[in-house]
């Protein structure tokens, strides 16, 4: 589903991407982990278009984007959901609303029992229905998040972004927000990217896991291939967490 070939990016004499190579499975939950200042996030920018790389390819669902200018990148950008890392709702509309926001702004065609039915299958999908009326205040961390990704999803994309969906959540929380990942793969038959330093909550939810380490993937592959990695820095970051 995405491609990214030999893909360099430096900002001033800063190089934070050094020749990346990845392959994210269509129908996949691919996940990239690392830690901070790794690259993680300015590849997922690559992804929608949103930085141009000094080098190298991007290619969505058998495009490359990398020459694209911004209106034929909008357009593939409709190719994508983004699920926020702190869900990034509306605070002054109500759950429905906020749902619905991409569809008053791409579908303008619809009316309003149209979309308030798309909203309603949304919600229903990630496990929250009939609470339209409430507001984001009223929802705990992992209710948000659900309401973040039932937006996400409102416009039908093809790719599920997920920005460091665990951030900040305690561990009861965390499950929610793996299970709504899982749960959204399996219903939707969605390509997903997992942006992620939280090692539990990735190899939980991951069918592939890549691992940049200075800006280069160093490893990648199944979870259990990864555990059984022998590069150096992959066996230190993953032996605060695992058994090794």
């Amino acid at each position: 589903m995405i491609q990214i070939k030999d893909l360099y990016k430096s900002f001033g004499g800063n190089q934070v991407l050094k020749g990346v190579n990845l392959e994210v499975p269509r129908g996949s939950t691919s996940v990239i982990i690392g830690g901070s200042g790794s690259g993680k996030s300015v590849l997922m920018k690559h992804m929608l278009g949103l930085l141009k790389p000094d080098s190298g390819q991007v290619i969505v669902d058998g495009e490359d984007v990398t020459g694209f200018g911004e209106r034929k990148m909008v357009q593939v950008r409709g190719k994508f959901g983004m699920v926020f890392q702190q869900s990034a709702l509306f605070d002054s509309m109500n759950v429905g609303e906020n749902v619905a926001f991409p569809l008053r702004e791409h579908r303008k065609e619809l009316k309003d029992p149209e979309i308030k039915k798309i909203v309603a299958e949304k919600l229903a999908i990630v496990d929250l229905t009939g609470i339209e009326h409430l507001m984001p205040s009223e929802l705990s961390g992992g209710m948000r998040k659900r309401v973040g990704l039932a937006r996400a999803v409102v416009l039908d994309p093809k790719i599920l972004l997920y920005d460091e969906p665990t951030t900040g959540l305690d561990p009861i929380s965390t499950n929610a927000v793996d299970e709504m990942i899982m749960s959204a793969q399996e219903r939707l038959g969605i390509t997903s990217v997992v942006i992620s330093h939280d090692i539990a909550s990735s190899f939980r939810v991951a069918t592939h896991v890549a691992m940049l380490f200075e800006g280069v993937l160093v490893d990648q592959g199944s979870p259990d291939e990864l555990r059984k990695s022998k590069h150096p820095y992959v066996n230190e970051f993953l032996s605060t967490w695992f058994d090794r």
